[in-house]
């Protein structure tokens, strides 16, 4: 019998190797200029009123819990690079373009937990969000309603990366 995959572990295959490279970066560049900054102000003396030891030791914790927030996250993922069947329906990786009733478009992706990316022409929507769950299973012209504000679809396509 398979094993299910809990849909709170599905990426994209962008986002899986945006966090891979994010979870490299702070491994082997960002942590160890950390860990040099932190030595070299112990080495100051007096750390309880050090501020460059204070900083560093608070960056550190930062950088090793979002370290561990990546390795659990990435651990186990399901990388979905299959597109659905139907390509008109709105599924995970679907990139939306949405018009609320005041006639302003909304471009949005849904992508797994946590995938949110920088320097995107679209927004990431995670796809346990109340926004992601409306959407699922839509088509264009149909209408959902997300916090009191209606929304119809406009537009569903599916990156390229997914072929």
């Amino acid at each position: 019998m398979s094993e299910q995959v809990p849909t709170h572990k599905y990426l994209t295959p962008d986002g899986y190797a945006f966090m891979k490279a994010r979870l490299n970066y702070l491994l082997h560049d960002e942590r160890p200029k950390t860990v040099q900054a932190v030595s070299e102000a112990a080495a100051m003396g007096d750390r309880s009123e050090n501020a460059e030891y204070i900083y560093g030791k608070k960056k550190l914790r930062e950088i090793d819990r979002t370290v561990r927030w990546l390795q659990t996250r990435l651990d186990g993922a399901k990388i979905i690079h299959e597109l659905p069947a139907e390509r008109q329906r709105i599924f995970f990786g679907a990139q939306v373009v949405l018009e609320d009733e005041q006639g302003v478009c909304l471009s949005l992706r849904i992508v797994g937990v946590g995938e949110q990316q920088p320097e995107r022409d679209y927004i990431c929507v995670s796809l346990n969000a109340p926004m992601a769950r409306a959407l699922l299973g839509k088509t264009v012209d149909d209408e959902v309603v997300v916090a009191d504000i209606a929304y119809t679809v406009i537009a569903v396509n599916y990156a390229a990366e997914f072929v």
